[in-house]
């Protein structure tokens, strides 16, 4: 009895211990995903869930679409192709063994399935068909669309902005939803508006170049797709950019100047370009002060974009004071943006202008062969 009973607890030790190497017993799984245009699908979840025990294994797919994962268990599985966080597709019942697996995802072939209701239920093969006939609809207006585009811009580029501008209308009236097409659109007003000699009908051109920028900017910035797009922010800023130079020719200069700043926080990295287009504007309408604090801000951006020196100091000289004997005296700060300025674009368009500009407060003009006093006229 004895010996029985310890035979009898060894061997249900041994089947204790070894059960869990038949439970371990995993295979891989791989596979490419492709979408309607047979394009890769990167960036997407593959979600593996067991039918029987619930465990899930969620697999993301890389550049090429493509997905693998080892140490899967065997079993039957729903298996679902989600993409930002929404379901494109999905299998039921899929059952793998412990050889590897392969189950790709060509929404192509699967979409043409769907039409044909091979192995979906009626309300899957219903909704399939609605999507794929939205796929096609989508595919057909954006054809449609660039062909819109495409003749504008021959248009624009040859001169023609009216005709561009009839054009974009026409490509509006069939889907007003596409921030690219009023941004052209814009262009193309803010453009034609240059060429106008009534100066009542250059105006209303330039506001409705600010007015379709701004439609521009809000059907971008309502887009949840296009707010996903990498270059988001960078697209946004330019169209802020082109806003900002409507603004300034419709004389709203503050506008113009906000909207200049809107660009450069949303990319830092063209902040430098931004920040100079604002000081030309001030400049432009005599906001010394604010044009010299524009400048500045484009030199902490790129301290070496040489213009940005010039300009300060074309600034900075207008705020010279004169004495009784009618000398000249600049604020602190002039010589050295005009002299920054020739270090960095000693044969540059301005470089004569900076010398005289130099010349004429008296100060010494730096160059590589050492420092020459320019005579101070009078």
């Amino acid at each position: 009895m004895k010996k029985y009973f310890i035979l009898s607890f060894l061997l249900a030790l041994a089947v204790g211990l070894s059960a869990p190497l038949v439970y371990s017993q995993t295979t891989s799984v791989k596979g490419t995903c492709t979408d309607l245009d047979g394009k890769p699908i990167a960036g997407a979840q593959v979600e593996w869930q067991a039918t029987e025990t619930g465990h899930s294994y969620s697999i993301k797919t890389n550049g090429k679409g493509e997905y693998f994962s080892l140490g899967i268990a065997p079993g039957k599985y729903n298996i679902r192709l989600m993409k930002d966080g929404k379901q494109i597709w999905n299998l039921k019942g899929v059952t793998i063994g412990l050889e590897e697996f392969t189950q790709d995802f060509d929404l192509k072939k699967e979409q043409a399935a769907a039409a044909k209701g091979q192995g979906l239920s009626p309300e899957e093969a219903k909704a399939a068909a609605e999507q794929q006939a939205k796929s096609a609809k989508e595919q057909g207006t954006v054809k449609a669309l660039n062909e819109k585009l495409t003749e504008a811009k021959t248009a624009s580029d040859a001169g023609d902005f009216d005709k561009a501008i009839s054009i974009l209308n026409e490509a509006n009236a069939m889907d007003s939803t596409r921030d690219l097409i009023w941004f052209q659109l814009a262009n193309d007003y803010y453009a034609s508006a240059a060429k106008q000699t009534d100066p009542d009908e250059k105006k209303k051109r330039y506001e409705t170049a600010t007015t379709d920028f701004q439609k521009a900017i809000d059907l971008r910035k309502g887009s949840e797709q296009e707010q996903k797009e990498p270059d988001n922010n960078k697209k946004l800023a330019a169209y802020y950019n082109n806003l900002a130079q409507a603004y300034s020719k419709a004389n709203k200069i503050d506008d113009s100047v906000n909207t200049y700043s809107q660009a450069a926080q949303l990319d830092p990295t063209g902040a430098a370009m931004y920040y100079f287009n604002q000081g030309a504007v001030l400049t432009n309408a005599g906001r010394a002060d604010d044009a010299i604090a524009a400048f500045d801000k484009t030199l902490a951006a790129d301290p070496t974009k040489a213009l940005a020196y010039y300009w300060k100091g074309i600034n900075l000289i207008g705020k010279a004071t004169l004495d009784k004997d009618n000398k000249m005296t600049p604020p602190p700060g002039t010589a050295e943006a005009f002299q920054k300025y020739l270090d960095l674009d000693p044969n540059g368009p301005m470089a004569q202008t900076a010398k005289d500009m130099l010349a004429s407060i008296g100060a010494p003009i730096e160059t590589g062969f050492g420092t020459k006093k320019k005579p101070v006229k009078k």
